[in-house]
């Protein structure tokens, strides 16, 4: 099975574990709400289980295997794109996932893209707030 069914029924089966097998130990995830990635398959995976738990109605809706250039060091990887439909806090969100493999077949680059706006914003709040009662990123100070 390929690495993008393999993330695919990983993600569907809410499995974080299988997930932790599916990335390089240098994997970045480029979010659509925060400038810098999230670095390392720790950081990743713990960005996993906040979003696992904060997307309702989660569902791939298509896939399209390819090549693409990568953010990391410009060049040309084997890619994927998935895909899908969820909500957040009331919000309906219409998403893809872009996957680039390194030479062993696993994660080495992830990057999400939502619309619209609104959809963004609902997630950027709920994702921050999961991350900061998991304890991986600091609560922003007071304005």
């Amino acid at each position: 099975m390929a690495t993008a069914d393999r993330f695919r029924a990983a993600v569907d089966s809410r499995d974080l574990t299988a997930l932790d097998d599916l990335f390089t130990e240098d994997v970045r995830l480029y979010s659509p709400v925060k400038f810098t990635p999230f670095e390392g398959r720790a950081m990743v995976l713990g960005l996993f289980g906040v979003l696992l738990r904060t997307f309702e109605d989660f569902r791939y809706v298509g896939q399209f295997d390819g090549s693409a250039e990568t953010g990391v060091d410009g060049t040309e990887a084997p890619s994927a794109v998935l895909l899908f439909r969820a909500t957040v806090s009331g919000k309906q969100i219409h998403g893809i996932d872009l996957l680039h493999f390194a030479p062993d077949g696993r994660i080495k680059e992830f990057t999400v893209m939502v619309r619209p706006r609104s959809a963004v914003h609902a997630l950027g709040e709920a994702v921050l707030a999961g991350l900061v009662a998991d304890g991986l990123v600091p609560a922003p100070a007071d304005q």
